[in-house]
């Protein structure tokens, strides 16, 4: 049984699995939900692992980047408006290809940054990160043994947090710019349509 019935959007997240790893055991339930709001017409906004997730749900393809993309860099914007240009926080080895009709919304030289389709949006980057969320997602990475992985690969997570409380309050304020302005062109107008 669904439990979109009485969802106005949906937000998906970061994770350090990948869209492509068949043998991640719940992907598929994962890409069968946001399938399904797509279907619905349930305004999807994915982040990151979500951009990835939403835009093979909606046709598009996800796979390695050429470019690993770590801590904050730059990002050229088509929609100002709903995408300010960056400097964003990256956390990637992944990217997407476009979906069939979607229309390219922010890029940088490395990947594609975000995209629209729809009542759809899918940022590359993260726009939510702060000291808060990071704190949280390295907690997380500590008790599944991410942090060794990412230490062995050069990661510094000390000199990233340095650098996210130093973006933090500029971050913040165009995190809070993307949601609203997402909500107001994809949520209230789908919402606006049903009733």
């Amino acid at each position: 049984m669904s439990t979109l019935n009485d969802a106005d959007m949906l937000i998906v997240l970061g994770s350090h699995e990948s869209v492509y790893d068949s043998k991640v055991p719940w992907l598929r339930n994962e890409l069968e939900f946001v399938s399904e709001a797509t279907l619905s017409d349930i305004p999807v906004l994915g982040i990151c692992f979500g951009a990835q997730l939403l835009a093979t749900a909606l046709g598009g393809e996800a796979m390695p980047s050429d470019v690993v993309e770590r801590g904050y860099g730059s990002v050229d914007s088509v929609d100002e408006q709903l995408v300010p240009r960056g400097p964003w926080m990256q956390f990637h080895s992944d990217t997407f290809r476009l979906p069939p009709g979607a229309e390219l919304t922010a890029y940088n030289s490395s990947a594609l940054q975000a995209f629209t389709m729809g009542p759809n949006l899918g940022v590359q980057f993260h726009p939510e990160m702060n000291l808060d969320s990071f704190d949280a997602m390295t907690e997380r990475w500590r008790a599944v043994g991410v942090d060794k992985k990412l230490a062995a690969d050069g990661i510094d997570i000390a000199a990233l947090r340095s650098e996210i409380a130093e973006h933090s309050p500029e971050s913040e304020k165009a995190c809070k710019r993307i949601v609203r302005t997402f909500c107001e062109r994809f949520v209230i107008n789908s919402i606006s349509q049903l009733t």
